[in-house]
């Protein structure tokens, strides 16, 4: 017998059954777009900056495919053919990558060069658009402003930093400013003259700190972004210990502390910080080393883990990288480990954005070596993976879809 009633709720069951599918497929495509969109956002190109003379049989930059997730690195072969460019720079937008030249007489003496390329997200390849001097020798860091409208350089040899308006088309204009630091410090062999080794702008982009091994120093400059010129802070310079030789330099995400790493002393100087008028007050002196250690002295990298918890420091006379916990109210630090980076001179090294490996550039040793990076911990481990290139310097990381 027909029964309407037994068709009515079989319809409804259909019908539940119908809302029911089409809400999992909602929630199976969603979860598979989140997945889609955070595998994307985990996606990059690794340029790498390499010496080429002295025997070195590299070209210049290269360029390589790397996915965060899995860890799957691919080389992309050559980016762009360039003399020694030994530290890079990508602009706020990824459209352009700058790097320095490390020589000594480009265009003439007493100057080294900075070379503009603009990018091909899709292949990593870089085509050249420029190259400035650098308005002192040995040029052997650049940043680029948030704006992306100025790069600055500190030029090792030269004693000097310089500021380079970047036009609208990528090209680099010629210096906005020029400042010469002079004097030496304690050491007669390493400290004969300024030797400025790293320039960094505060998260705001108000100040530009650079460090000078040559004169153990912390330059504060203000910085004009709408001119791109740097003029003294009051006070002008932080001190470390003498004869330390500052090197690199890292600012807390808050910027209410500050960390030095001082090449020839193998310590990291911890600062308190005022960001508001970027004065640093000393609170710690920490080694890089182990106690027992009796060779050379040659601190080399320093960088923040993403989550802010840990430092990480690289000292190229024990080729190795110290792990520092960060009291997160003090700013100062633990050690948690000294791991081994197995090759020699670790030059530099970087943690990917995602803070789940860290890069070793290993330059005597031609290869970059992966560790894995324990979040909890901050401790490092080998991952497997390493791949070979000659005289590796500097790495920077572009995120691409």
């Amino acid at each position: 017998m027909y029964n309407r009633a037994s068709e009515r709720g079989a319809s409804i069951t259909t019908t539940r059954n119908s809302y029911r599918f089409a809400a999992s497929l909602v929630v199976l495509l969603a979860t598979f777009s989140a997945a889609t969109l955070a595998a994307r956002d985990q996606n990059y190109i690794l340029y790498l900056g390499t010496y080429t003379e002295n025997g070195s049989t590299s070209k210049g930059i290269y360029a390589y495919r790397y996915n965060a997730v899995n860890g799957h690195i691919t080389s992309l072969g050559l980016a762009a053919a360039t003399t020694d460019p030994s530290w890079l720079a990508l602009d706020p937008d990824g459209r352009f990558l700058y790097a320095v030249n490390e020589v000594a007489n480009y265009l003439g003496p007493n100057s080294g060069g900075v070379s503009a390329f603009a990018i091909d997200r899709a292949s990593g390849k870089l085509t050249f658009l420029n190259e400035v001097a650098s308005r002192g020798a040995g040029p052997c860091y650049i940043t680029v402003d948030k704006t992306g409208r100025y790069a600055l350089v500190a030029n090792y040899d030269g004693g000097s930093v310089a500021v380079f308006p970047i036009l609208a088309d990528g090209r680099l204009g010629e210096a906005s400013d020029v400042v010469q630091h002079k004097g030496h410090g304690p050491n007669s062999e390493r400290q004969e003259g300024p030797h400025p080794h790293s320039i960094v702008l505060t998260h705001d982009n108000r100040f530009a700190i650079v460090s000078d091994l040559g004169l153990d120093q912390l330059f504060v400059y203000r910085f004009d972004s709408t001119k791109g010129t740097l003029t003294p802070n009051n006070p002008p310079f932080a001190t470390v210990d003498p004869g330390a030789g500052p090197r690199h330099f890292a600012l807390s995400a808050n910027e209410g502390f500050a960390y030095s790493l001082d090449e020839m002393g193998a310590i990291v100087t911890v600062f308190s910080n005022d960001p508001k008028t970027e004065t640093m007050r000393k609170l710690q002196t920490i080694s890089t080393l182990p106690a027992d250690f009796t060779g050379p002295k040659e601190d080399a990298e320093i960088e923040i883990a993403p989550s802010g918890k840990f430092l990480y420091a690289s000292n190229r006379g024990h080729d190795a990288i110290a792990v520092f916990a960060i009291n997160p109210q003090k700013g100062t630090l633990t050690l948690v480990e000294i791991t081994p980076i197995e090759g020699k001179e670790s030059r530099s090294f970087a943690m990917d954005p995602t803070g789940t490996r860290l890069f070793a550039a290993i330059q005597d040793s031609n290869r970059v070596v992966i560790f894995r990076v324990d979040g909890k911990t901050g401790r490092l481990t080998r991952a497997g993976e390493s791949f070979e290139v000659d005289a590796p310097v500097c790495l920077k990381f572009l995120a691409v879809p």
